[in-house]
């Protein structure tokens, strides 16, 4: 599936309905987490080597996330910068 969107961005945009979502149950459980933050994570460390994902499995990924698995990931990257 992410091979019919011609770039990341086109995916970012056509996912960014379940990621606002995402982050308004983050919020109302009382974390703050920027869209980027969950969309790099999942990025970088869930999709990394996925192939053959599908929108449906994109969006459940998005709405399952963890603020937990959010904040390690950060906290990883940022003993590299």
């Amino acid at each position: 599936m992410i091979d019919e969107f011609h770039s990341e961005k086109e995916l970012l945009e056509r996912v960014k309905p379940a990621l606002n979502a995402r982050v308004s149950e983050l919020s109302r459980q009382g974390y703050t987490v920027p869209i980027m933050d969950i969309w790099n994570y999942l990025v970088e460390m869930k999709w990394k080597v996925g192939t053959g994902l599908m929108l449906s499995d994109i969006v459940n990924d998005i709405m399952h996330v963890q603020y937990e698995e959010i904040e390690t990931y950060q906290e990883e990257i940022n003993l590299f910068e």
